[in-house]
């Protein structure tokens, strides 16, 4: 068996249009006009908050040879703007079961080579343009593999663990609260955590621990039947009261990767019973661990077998916090990536460090397969003192906002909410839900400077003809009430424009917006259509 890196996080917590193809993998450029660009992520995001940095060579004999590991590649002819990309579908470098010394090498004299030893497959786009289209190209060949479908994707899900309770609080009668709140609030997903389940695992509060993170089923053979004690009726009437609130209900769920996930049959078979039997459709997999070839492969049967046998209705939320896990490209058919644990307990959470995530990955990863959080504000002051960019200076809408293009997780207690979500959140969420398949159909594009906390910031969905736009923009901590930007690919100068919730004003004009925000911590979001 394949030993961890030591020091990886664990995952248990405490207290502290375009062609997808398969490339030709060796071809030859000219030297001296190309720019090669790659791309480095991180997962593991229990112990990384900044997930993407870039490094860029303008290619030249005298570099000598190129080694480069990755995930993601460029290769861009500076005089035209016309490049390719290459995307190799595997776990990030150091998280795959096998390991290969370089993914793509270049050479002095402009040979280029894909590394292919590991088994792994690539894909590639090919774009003009730019940036721009770059990234458009690199969104729709996600899209190909897997197709937005508006009933599954960029739903709106509510999760009691961020308010830090963990299974503390399951039963009846406080889901039965939760399903009020999600319902009050707009949501429509309400997703039970670690903890329906009979067994223990080590991030129980009960676990005392005993807890296990692997090894589920050697642990009590009835793991993962309902618990008993907690729910003695099952949880088919939570089930049924989400519905009748046009809810649907997720479970969290973590397969066993004891014995290089040997049991992965067993465990697909009791995601697809919970699937027929009750029609759950949504599930967080978490606790997964990569530790060897036959693993990898294994948990890959595993996400395949519960795809095929659903018929495409199960989607995972894949948990990509901890361990050696499918990253951003290894298993994007499956499910939304659920990309990060944050919590005021903690004092990690940030709501312009979430949006920054949202905003860095979006040059490289669809927006909807993001799963991002929003937190209750009003808990844990005293973690903030001081602190200008604490979630409490924000209103809740503008909470929801810094998610709202992609996949966004109400991580928090419904039932525990200040009214105030309910007050100003919900008007946006449902407003939000009216315009939303339009929006998150259209290329989704970031916009404005990286957040950081004092800068004008967003993102822009273009529909496919390039005549019509959301936008959404951010004004953080600047002392400017006015932003004016160019939007990219938008083929208008002049447009109409309905302002669709937050504050302030905006004009357009010869393909010019210039927006203007009067407070600070605040956004506006605008629908623009031909004149």
């Amino acid at each position: 068996m394949t030993p961890l890196v030591n020091n990886l996080p664990s995952g248990i917590e405490t207290d502290s249009p375009v062609e997808v193809a398969a490339p030709q993998s060796k071809f030859s450029f000219i030297p001296g006009r190309f720019r090669l660009t790659q791309v480095v992520l991180h997962d593991q995001t229990d112990a990384h908050a900044e997930l993407v940095q870039q490094h860029e060579w303008l290619l030249h004999p005298s570099n000598g040879e190129l080694r480069l590991r990755g995930n993601l590649f460029v290769l861009e002819d500076v005089l035209t703007e016309c490049g390719t990309l290459f995307v190799k579908l595997a776990p990030l470098p150091d998280s795959r079961a096998t390991p290969s010394d370089w993914d793509v090498r270049v050479g002095r004299e402009g040979d280029f080579e894909l590394g292919e030893s590991d088994g792994y497959l690539w894909r590639t786009a090919t774009y003009t343009g730019g940036k721009w289209n770059r990234i458009s190209a690199l969104h729709a060949l996600q899209r190909q593999l897997r197709p937005y479908n508006a009933a599954r994707d960029g739903l709106l899900l509510t999760n009691t663990w961020g308010d830090r309770n963990r299974d503390a609080h399951l039963n009846p009668t406080f889901m039965a609260r939760e399903i009020e709140g999600a319902a009050r609030l707009g949501a429509d997903i309400v997703q039970i955590d670690d903890g329906w389940q009979q067994g223990t695992t080590a991030n129980s509060a009960n676990s005392g621990g005993q807890g296990v993170w692997d090894g589920f089923w050697a642990s009590d053979p009835q793991f993962w039947d309902v618990n008993s004690a907690r729910f003695p009726a099952g949880l088919e009437p939570l089930v049924q009261q989400a519905r009748a609130h046009d809810l649907r209900i997720g479970l969290w769920f973590g397969p066993d990767s004891s014995h290089h996930a040997a049991n992965w049959h067993r465990d697909a078979e009791v995601l697809l019973r919970y699937h027929r039997e009750l029609g759950i459709e949504f599930f967080k997999i978490d606790s997964l661990k990569i530790t060897t070839p036959q693993s990898e492969a294994n948990f890959a049967q595993f996400f395949g077998t519960l795809h095929h046998q659903s018929n495409g209705a199960i989607s995972l939320d894949l948990d990509i916090t901890a361990e050696r896990r499918f990253g951003y490209f290894g298993a994007i058919e499956f499910g939304p990536l659920f990309v990060e644990n944050r919590y005021t307990d903690w004092r990690n959470y940030w709501p312009h460090h979430t949006l920054r995530v949202a905003w860095q990955l979006a040059h490289w990863i669809d927006p909807v397969r993001l799963r991002l959080e929003w937190l209750n504000n009003a808990r844990n002051l005293d973690k903030y003192p001081n602190d200008p960019l604490a979630p409490a200076h924000y209103r809740p809408d503008a909470l929801f906002a810094t998610v709202m293009l992609c996949a966004p997780l109400g991580w928090f207690e419904n039932q525990n909410l200040p009214e105030s979500y309910f007050e100003e959140a919900a008007p946006l969420i449902k407003k939000w839900k009216s315009e939303r398949e339009a929006m998150q159909q259209g290329t989704i594009l970031p916009i404005g400077e990286a957040p950081d906390g004092n800068v004008w910031t967003g993102f822009v969905s273009i529909n496919s003809t390039h005549d019509s736009a959301y936008v959404l923009l951010f004004r953080e901590l600047n002392a400017s009430p006015t932003y004016q930007l160019q939007l990219p690919l938008l083929k208008l100068t002049e447009a109409t424009i309905n302002l669709l919730s937050g504050e302030g004003t905006a004009q357009f004009t010869e393909g010019h917006l210039k927006v203007e925000i009067p407070h600070k911590l605040r956004y506006i979001w605008l629908q623009i259509t031909p004149t």
